[in-house]
C-alpha cells in the first residue's frame, strides 16, 4: 500500500479540560459525546459536548460526589440513550442526561472501584435482554439487568481460597440470539476468563503474562469470531474464537505494538477487521487483521483446532506525551473517533480512506 493510499489519522478538534478524563463515549445517533472523570477536589464529573462548525460546544456539566471511572450506552434504547457509569466507590448508576440530578437506576455494585463497564442488548445491538457488566478491584465481575433492582443476575467471583485479582477490563460477546451470551474479563495478573452466561460456567481461561488492560470482541452481536486483548509491556493478542481446542484453547497471534502499555483497543463498527490500539506513550496504531487461508485444522489426534491469522500496521500517530486513557469510534460516521488522554485533553479525530481497505 503506497503512502497515498494509506489511511491518515488527523486531529480535527482538540480541547483542554480542567479535570482528569478516564472515559469518553459517543452519544448514539448524534454529533454529541460524553467525557467522564474527576476534578482535583475529588468529585466526579460528566460533560456533554456537541460538535458544531468544527468546534466543541459544552452542553452540560454534571458534578457528582465520587470520581467516575467508566461509562457505556450499550444497554440503553436508541430512544432513551441513558448512560451507565461506574465510580470510585463501587456504585453503578444509570443517568438520563436530560435530567441528570438523580440517577434512574442506582446500586452499590462493588466494595471497591469499578474499573470497567460494558453494555449489550441496547441500541439495537445484540439479541436478548439489556444487560450491563462491571469489573472491579474487589475481584468480582457482575452482570446487571437495569430492569431488576439491587441484585446482579450473575456474579463471577474468586472461589474460596483463591486470591482476588484486580479486574481491569470486561467485554460482552456472542449475543446473537435470545439465549447465548458471554462475558470476557481481563485481570491485573494476565488472566483472561471467558464466562458463558447461558450455562453459568467458565468456558475458557488463559494467561498472557502481563496485566490485561483492554478486551474487545470484533462484534458483540455475532457468534464469537475474534477477541483482541491488550496488555502492559506493549503487546496485544488476537484470538480466533471460532474453534476451541479441548486443551490448547483458542489460536492466537500476538504483536508488539507500542513501546509502553497498550491501554485500549476499539474495532471499527463498520469493518470488524480494522482496529485501533491506544498506547501509554500517547500514540494510536491502526491495524488490519488478515484471516488465514483455512481457519481450522486437525491436530495429530484428529481434533479440530483454530489457526490464527496475521496483523499488519496501517498507520500510527503520536498525539500526546501522556497515555491515551480512552477511545471510541462513532457508531454512525465511519472514521470519526474521540479519545482522551492524561494531559487532560479530549480530541476528535478523523481517520481517512477506511472505505478503500
Amino acid at each position: 500500500m503506497s503512502a497515498f493510499e494509506k489511511p491518515q489519522i488527523i486531529t480535527h478538534i482538540q480541547k483542554g479540560l480542567n479535570y482528569t478524563v478516564f472515559d469518553c463515549k459517543w452519544v448514539p445517533c448524534s454529533a454529541k459525546f460524553v467525557t467522564m472523570g474527576n476534578f482535583a477536589r475529588g468529585t466526579g464529573v460528566i460533560q456533554l459536548y456537541e460538535i458544531q462548525q468544527g468546534d466543541l460546544k459544552l452542553l452540560r456539566e454534571i458534578e457528582k460526589a465520587k470520581p467516575i471511572k467508566c461509562g457505556t450506552f450499550g444497554a440503553t434504547s436508541l430512544q432513551q440513550r441513558y448512560l451507565a457509569t461506574g465510580d470510585f466507590a463501587g456504585n453503578l448508576h444509570i443517568w438520563n442526561l436530560e435530567a441528570p440530578e438523580i440517577p434512574v437506576y442506582s446500586v452499590q455494585g462493588h466494595k471497591e472501584i469499578i474499573n470497567t463497564i460494558d453494555g449489550v442488548g441496547g441500541l439495537g445491538i445484540g439479541e436478548g435482554a439489556p444487560e450491563i457488566v462491571t469489573g472491579s478491584r474487589d475481584g468480582t465481575v457482575k452482570v446487571w439487568d437495569p430492569r431488576q433492582k439491587d441484585d446482579p443476575v450473575a456474579n463471577m467471583e474468586p472461589v474460596q481460597g483463591e486470591n482476588k485479582r484486580d479486574c481491569w477490563t470486561v467485554a460482552f460477546g456472542s449475543a446473537y440470539n435470545q439465549e447465548e451470551r458471554v462475558v470476557c474479563a481481563g485481570y491485573d495478573n494476565g488472566d483472561i476468563k471467558l464466562f458463558d452466561l447461558r450455562n453459568m460456567s467458565l468456558r475458557w481461561e488463559a494467561n498472557i503474562k502481563n496485566g490485561v488492560c483492554s478486551l474487545e470482541f470484533d462484534r458483540k452481536d455475532i457468534s464469537m469470531n475474534k477477541l483482541v486483548a491488550t496488555s502492559l509491556e506493549g503487546k496485544f493478542h488476537v484470538f480466533d474464537m471460532r474453534t476451541q481446542h479441548p486443551t490448547k484453547g483458542f489460536a492466537s497471534v500476538s504483536e508488539k505494538a507500542h513501546k509502553s502499555t497498550v491501554w485500549q483497543v476499539r474495532h471499527l463498527p463498520q469493518n470488524r477487521e480494522l482496529f485501533l490500539t491506544a498506547g501509554g506513550a500517547g500514540s494510536l496504531h491502526l491495524w488490519k487483521y488478515e484471516y488465514p487461508i483455512q481457519r481450522s485444522k486437525k491436530d495429530s489426534e484428529g481434533v479440530e483446532m483454530g489457526v490464527a491469522g496475521s496483523v499488519s500496521l496501517l498507520q500510527n500517530v503520536t498525539l500526546s506525551t501522556q497515555p491515551i486513557s480512552s477511545l471510541d469510534w462513532s457508531p454512525d460516521k465511519r472514521g470519526l473517533c474521540i479519545c482522551s488522554s492524561f494531559d487532560q485533553m479530549v480530541r476528535v479525530l478523523i481517520v481517512t480512506k477506511l472505505n478503500k481497505i
